[in-house]
């Protein structure tokens, strides 16, 4: 389990509500705020699959979803979705 591991949060681009396909961080917050409070650092990179969110720990990928499928903004205590990346982190190797 790593503590205070250096995580790559790859996200590609997303259409919300009828806007342009493009990469943005507003439903990414929560997942940032989860893995810094656990003493993570978190470095963003734009990727070019639509919809897709990647954490990478030592160069693996621990966990993936579609970018929509998670909350929009807050802190992401209560998006399941932000713990289960949160203990696909810790559990990395």
């Amino acid at each position: 389990m790593p503590k205070n591991a250096e995580v790559i949060l790859r996200y590609g681009p997303y259409s919300a509500v009828g806007l342009s396909v493009e990469h943005r961080t507003f439903r990414l917050e929560g997942l940032q705020a989860v893995l810094t409070k656990d003493g993570h650092t978190v470095f963003l990179e734009k990727i070019e699959d639509w919809n897709v969110i990647e954490l990478m720990v030592n160069e693996e990928i621990v966990f993936h979803c579609n970018i929509k499928d998670l909350e929009f903004g807050g802190d992401g205590k209560l998006d399941p979705l932000c713990e289960e990346a949160r203990i696909a982190v810790l559990n990395a190797d």
